[in-house]
């Protein structure tokens, strides 16, 4: 009737219509979900953080599993990637420094968690060791992830990889074992100091990524 032959006349005429280009509408998840998992992974490695460094000052003795010992850092300690920044001076850098600043400390802390995991006399707590080495190991290669989402160069360091030989310290062999204990002391510490903060990172960056970014491109077709 009338109707199909309305049908037939439009098909026809879309049908010597030049070629336009054609709207693609692409859903971008990539960068949201990368900084979800990495602020995820973060939450998870203070939780096993916590009951890893108990495990560890308690292996290590008096006075370092005492809960009110506060020694001060000494100066072989400074190897170590500090967090103690002010706050106000952190959050003033950009995204990109503070990220930044997170692969290399992270990649450095890790270094030196193998050489611990070395160094431990007991099956269990190499074990845990281990397990949390390969935990950091996935945060630095989630940061790593998260940058290159971002558009943010890698910083220049470390390859973060399965270790290949037997692991050695990047500190300094300490002279005596008490100074030696320290080391591992602030190694716990400031990794506790900067799993809190970057949590805090990661959080404020996903406030900023919205959870579905939609965009649109343009493909032309025949040109």
């Amino acid at each position: 009737g009338d109707s199909w032959g309305i049908f037939t006349f439009l098909c026809a005429a879309l049908c010597q219509l030049p070629a336009l280009p054609a709207l693609n509408c692409t859903e971008e998840l990539g960068t949201s979900q990368s900084i979800q998992k990495t602020y995820d992974l973060t939450r998870y490695l203070e939780h096993q953080l916590r009951t890893l460094a108990g495990t560890y000052l308690n292996y290590l003795g008096p006075p370092f599993n005492e809960p009110d010992f506060n020694p001060p850092r000494l100066a072989r300690a400074e190897r170590v990637p500090s967090a103690t920044v002010d706050l106000d001076l952190w959050r003033g850098l950009t995204d990109n420094a503070r990220l930044a600043a997170n692969y290399r400390a992270y990649s450095r802390l890790l270094c030196y968690l193998r050489a611990l995991d070395g160094q431990a006399a007991t099956a269990d707590l190499r074990h845990r060791l281990g397990h949390f080495c390969s935990s950091l190991q996935g945060l630095v290669l989630s940061i790593a992830g998260v940058m290159s989402s971002l558009g943010y160069p890698l910083p220049v360091g470390p390859v973060v990889g399965p270790p290949t030989g037997p692991p050695s310290s990047p500190l300094v062999v300490a002279p005596n074992d008490f100074l030696k204990k320290m080391d591992d002391f602030w190694l716990l510490k400031e990794l506790q100091t900067w799993l809190w903060r970057s949590a805090k990172d990661f959080n404020r960056l996903k406030k900023k990524v919205p959870p579905a970014v939609v965009t649109l491109r343009l493909e032309a077709r025949g040109f």
